[in-house]
């Protein structure tokens, strides 16, 4: 299956240009995760969509090395991760068709990756497949998004629309597509993201 998954945009400058404040509210954003990560037991986990690294960073401090591993479609930014991340097996794959066994992991993770998608619904379904248990999925929260990034004077021409979103969900909106998937446990929404833990339907 040949889709586009994301238009390009400079993924690590969200951690690296973070400045004071981005910085705490990324802390703030994986604080979230992890806390939701302390209510399940997790074995083998899968990251989806690992970008540089830098997520796949944050996450081993919560599960473990020996519990997780990453992936990413771009080839380019899997040598960065690997360098983030020397521990762990990270592998190139579409959210589209993960190289996976069905059932395969206990948790599954996409953090800020279905806002990039033309298709979410299919890669919400290959998260289903791939699962036996949990799954952690995270998105801006709009229209607080756009206005945030209006206010600091980013992306004005776009509306504060950042580059390579497609897609835009208020909590409500979200809650709605992953709960065709999944049954949702937990929602958190540190600003200005929303968070969801869900379980795969079947158990």
């Amino acid at each position: 299956m040949n889709r586009s998954i994301v238009e390009k945009e400079d993924f690590a400058a969200k951690y690296s240009k973070a400045g004071t404040i981005g910085s705490k509210l990324i802390h703030n954003f994986y604080k979230k995760v992890d806390d939701l990560l302390s209510n399940v037991q997790i074995n083998k986990a899968l990251e989806v969509g690992c970008g540089h690294g830098y997520s796949t960073h944050y996450l081993t401090k919560s599960l473990g090395s020996d519990c997780i591993e990453a992936s990413e479609f771009d080839e380019s930014m899997i040598p960065d991760a690997k360098a983030r991340n020397p521990e762990l097996r990270i592998t190139q794959e579409s959210i589209y068709e993960l190289k996976r066994e069905d059932n395969s992991f206990d948790l599954v993770l996409a953090l800020e990756v279905l806002e990039h998608l033309e298709s979410p619904q299919i890669a919400l379904k290959e998260l289903k497949r791939v699962t036996s248990r949990y799954c952690i999925v995270s998105v801006p929260r709009e229209p607080l998004w756009r206005f945030l990034n209006m206010a600091r004077g980013k992306y004005l021409g776009a509306f504060g629309n950042t580059t390579g979103h497609i897609n835009h969900w208020s909590k409500k909106d979200f809650i709605h597509l992953v709960s065709r998937y999944f049954n949702i446990i937990a929602v958190v929404n540190p600003l200005p993201w929303t968070i969801l833990l869900a379980e795969h339907p079947n158990l």
